[in-house]
Order: C-alpha cells, then sequence, then structure tokens
C-alpha cells in the first residue's frame, strides 16, 4: 500500500527521469553569456591596439575583475553542462561514460579554477 498518488510518484521525473535540471542550467547560462561575451569581445576589440600596462590596468579595475570572473564561471558551467549532455547522449558504454565525465568534470574544474586564479593575481597586482 502507497500514500502517495500516482502524480505524486512521477511528479518531476521524465523519461529519463531528469533532465530538466540540465536543460534549465543550460538556457540560463547562454542567456547570460550574451551580454557578457558582448562586452568581452567589444573590451578587446577596444584594447586590441594597447599596451601591456593598459590591459593589466583594465584587469585591474573592481568591476572588470568582477565581470571577467562572472564571464569565466558562467562560460565553464556552460561548457560543463554541454559536454555532460554530449557524454550522456553518445557515450553507451556505461564504464568510458563514467570515466570521460569524472575527467571531464576535473578538467573543467581545474580550467575554472585556474583561470579565476589568473585573474586575480592580476588583479590584486600578485
Amino acid at each position: 500500500m502507497q500514500l502517495r498518488s500516482p502524480l505524486a510518484r512521477v511528479r518531476g521525473l521524465g523519461a529519463a527521469r531528469a533532465g530538466t535540471d540540465e536543460f534549465i542550467t543550460q538556457r540560463l547560462t547562454a542567456i547570460a553569456l550574451i551580454p557578457l561575451l558582448l562586452w568581452f569581445v567589444g573590451s578587446i576589440i577596444h584594447l586590441a591596439r594597447a599596451d601591456y600596462a593598459t590591459v593589466i590596468e583594465w584587469i585591474k579595475t573592481p568591476w572588470v575583475t568582477v565581470a571577467l570572473i562572472l564571464l569565466i564561471l558562467v562560460l565553464f558551467l556552460h561548457a560543463h553542462s554541454g559536454l555532460r549532455e554530449v557524454l550522456q547522449d553518445y557515450v553507451h558504454h556505461e564504464i568510458i561514460k563514467t570515466i570521460a565525465m569524472v575527467a571531464m568534470k576535473f578538467f573543467v574544474i581545474t580550467i575554472t579554477v585556474s583561470s579565476v586564479l589568473a585573474v586575480l593575481r592580476i588583479a590584486l597586482g600578485g
């Protein structure tokens, strides 16, 4: 005997029992990346002929530092979400899929932390 209704048992479970969170994460990060990438590309075009010292001073600006870190975090979260989706959809051997997912997660975390630390090192003058 179950006390839950049939609707309560299946609520939030799709055909694969998951997926809505990944879908929403991918869409929200894609939307967040639009203004961040437009700002970044515009800034890089503006700084294209600037010397090294000018670029360093630009990165040291507090709001630029925060925007760069936000860009890095959202970009790699979006990349992780997309790569996870590709691995889940196209790698069918469970052991290989698990190894690839773990390796991809470690790689994305390593690149994200390294990038954020690089920006902070420049911003803090280290």
